[in-house]
């Protein structure tokens, strides 16, 4: 298992913390003892900096991140090492998670020095906060090509004494170069089903046709890139696109990717395999990826993508869940110093646990060997599986199926996985993580049926109003140890509105609309840019050297892709076509970058899908609710993407309708006191269908003239 070789010169451990004692971030608080003198990012450090003359050496990760703690332990925990920053440098300490919007400016610095980027993030800077050097993880001496965080701080500091107006300089170019990147946008171009289908190409250019996914390692998941491709074959016929999606989901939840025991993806896989991952667990992956394996289950009808989907969301309420109801951010990779010790492997400790017949059973099932897969252990992996459940049965022991004794098998070593010492936990809270999860739960909740899974998107929703909000009603980024802190971004504002969104159709309560429409309004006059589209940061935010447009996907959706497509929802379900405007503004600013690097612009594809529609509105005006809620169970069974739907208590006024969806649900009434669903696009609706019978007829010659279309191309 992966650990730092590299000897440290351990510093006594401080008596008093450094200026992170305060701080409420774990990742901040595991340097609190470091010999380093570090700072938050603030006023204190910065003015230090100035006052003093000194350059800052900035450094930025999050508390999952295992090469973060390498570097912490080779030198930052090293007496020699720590010295020598103390002495040249302001040294300011950053969370990610608590600041993206300086990891993202930062970040483009060292990629653009370094043609790469990473955590642990290195920059120096300037006392005004120009950077001039920067990299990723150095080692504390020169090793494997990689040159030596000493030699790199002796060279800094030589160049900021020796040759200042070269630094100056060099700062002056970067910086530039970071503020036109800031702002840089393609040229625009038309949005049309072209561009759908122009990045439908790009996307299955990179498929890896062997094992899934796109490209070599290391591999992500790509989820949003994932549930274009689900459009475009429902929308072109495309078997390719379908396969692509299908053999990417098999391979994720049969790796090791997957966590076979308690559920759960991991971060991304270092092999192209879907072997060996990277341990840690972060809320936001697990979140994306649910909505790919929900749609197709209702594309497909494998049972499998259900089971994964409910395992991945138990994991979420076991062990990702706050008592308050919030989701917690992540969870190490590293245990006990090691990275994935918790969750590998020996064939001697399963066959100690299972005993002979079960272990070798779930050895053959879970590909664990003697010299292990990776390591000398053994990640829990399915390749087998498929050979295991073909084993023959006797008649009468229905109860030693394969399936059974594997689920038997799982759940004793998931019990005496739980007594090990598990990997640390990040529990703080982020508004827009936790808004994808609760678009998650939500959407799992109405084509699942599980009301439970709406409960907690509810209780995570009713969390972050009561305590992530200022006094002004404006939200706030992070809270932790009973404090919310930071103003939010403009993705915090995008993914709880999406997700309120999904809310309110799992449950159909419209107070989550009237909440999304006030957070609609404190985003767009507070984010948006007159030219198109939104900054990353609002009007009031503190000025940095430069002003962010967020249009590229990473490991979570960019901040304008996820604006648009949660307008774009959010204006049909409510009837208001300027917030439709607004989300399709956004699509067009981005429209070049859409058609050039669709790879970079999943989320956004999946906004301009829903605006080129055809898009519809269903509502469901009840009669008696056990009614409705089948007719709704029928609905979710399909993969109909582009729609929004409401429910209309059959015998509310129309004067009583609620204001956020009193255009939609204004006069349509139940007829003769049946169940009555209207089908309307852009407000113009179809006959009213009367009765459950008439809502199935139409759903299934709706499906069978999808299926001839499929057929037909």
């Amino acid at each position: 298992m992966t650990s730092s070789s590299e000897p440290a010169k351990q510093a006594p451990k401080r008596s008093q913390p450094n200026s992170l004692g305060s701080e409420t971030s774990p990742y901040l608080l595991q340097h609190a003892f470091n010999p380093v003198d570090w700072f938050p990012w603030g006023d204190a450090a910065l003015s230090q900096a100035k006052q003093h003359d000194k350059p800052i050496f900035l450094s930025i990760g999050y508390s999952a991140c295992h090469w973060c703690h390498v570097m912490e332990h080779e030198s930052f925990e090293n007496s020699d090492i720590a010295a020598a920053m103390n002495d040249i440098f302001v040294c300011i300490k950053v969370d990610r998670e608590e600041r993206p919007d300086l990891d993202q400016i930062y970040m483009s610095a060292v990629q653009m020095m370094t043609g790469r980027g990473g955590w642990p993030m290195s920059v120096f800077l300037t006392p005004d906060l120009r950077p001039f050097f920067g990299g990723t993880y150095w080692p504390p001496t020169s090793r494997m090509g990689m040159p030596g965080f000493r030699d790199i701080l002796k060279g800094v500091a030589d160049a900021w004494k020796n040759r200042r107006d070269d630094v100056l300089r060099s700062a002056d170019e970067l910086t530039s170069e970071v503020v036109r990147a800031a702002s840089e946008s393609l040229p625009r171009s038309g949005l049309s089903l072209a561009t759908l289908r122009g990045a439908m190409g790009q996307f299955l250019q990179r498929v890896d046709w062997q094992q899934g996914g796109f490209g070599g390692a290391p591999k992500f998941p790509h989820p949003m890139d994932l549930r274009v491709l689900l459009r475009c074959w429902r929308r072109f016929g495309d078997q390719e696109a379908l396969d692509a999606v299908r053999l990417t989901l098999d391979k994720m939840a049969s790796g090791g990717l997957y966590d076979q025991l308690g559920g759960g993806f991991h971060r991304y896989s270092t092999d192209a395999q879907w072997l060996a991952p990277h341990f840690e667990k972060m809320l936001y992956d697990n979140a994306l990826l649910v909505p790919v394996y929900l749609e197709a289950f209702q594309a497909t009808g494998n049972a499998n993508d259900a089971r994964v989907v409910r395992e991945t969301l138990d994991y979420v309420l076991r062990e990702m869940t706050q008592p308050q109801g919030g989701f917690y951010s992540t969870q190490d990779a590293d245990s006990e110093g090691e990275e994935g010790k918790f969750f590998v492997w020996t064939e001697d400790e399963v066959l100690a646990l299972l005993g002979p017949e079960d272990g070798r059973l779930f050895c053959d099932a879970y590909d664990v060997t003697p010299l292990g897969n990776w390591e000398g252990h053994n990640i829990l992996n399915r390749p087998n599986v498929g050979q295991v459940f073909n084993l023959p049965v006797q008649a009468g022991q229905v109860e030693n199926l394969p399936h059974d004794r594997l689920a038997r098998c799982r759940a004793k070593l998931f019990d005496a996985r739980s007594q090990r010492i598990a990997p640390g936990r990040d529990d703080k809270v982020l508004v827009s993580w936790n808004g994808l999860m609760i678009a998650a739960m939500s959407q799992a909740a109405a084509i699942l049926g599980e009301p439970r899974y709406a409960e907690a998107a509810s209780a995570a929703a009713d969390f972050i109003l009561a305590n992530m909000r200022d006094a002004d009603g404006r939200l706030l980024h992070s809270f932790k140890d009973g404090q919310a802190r930071f103003n939010a971004y403009l993705d915090d504002y995008a993914c709880l509105i999406d997700g309120l969104v999904d809310l309110y159709q799992a449950t159909f309560e419209p107070r989550w609309l009237g909440i999304a429409l006030d957070l609609a309004e404190q985003m767009l006059s507070r984010f948006e840019d007159p030219r198109g589209g939104f900054f990353y940061t609002s009007i009031d935010h503190e000025q940095l050297v430069a002003r962010v447009k967020d249009t590229q996907d990473n490991a979570t959706p960019s901040g304008n892709g996820m604006a648009a497509y949660a307008l774009v929802r959010l204006g049909t379900l409510t009837g208001r076509p300027q917030l439709l405007g607004r989300g399709y503004a956004t699509l067009e600013a981005m429209s070049g970058q859409l058609d050039k690097f669709a790879m970079a612009s999943g989320q956004s594809l999946l906004a301009l899908d829903f605006v080129v529609g055809s898009t519809h509105e269903i509502v469901v005006v009840e009669s008696v609710e056990a009614t409705a809620e089948a007719a709704l169970r029928e609905l979710h069974q399909r993969f109909w993407p582009n729609k929004v739907v409401a429910r209309r208590p059959g015998q509310m006024a129309d004067n009583d309708l609620p204001a956020s969806l009193r255009e939609l649900l204004s006069g349509k009434q139940s007829s003769a006191g049946e169940l009555t669903t209207f089908v309307c696009e852009r407000g113009s609706c179809q006959s009213p269908l009367v009765g459950l019978d008439a809502w199935r007829e139409f759903l299934a010659v709706r499906e069978a003239l999808d299926n001839e279309r499929l057929l037909q191309n």
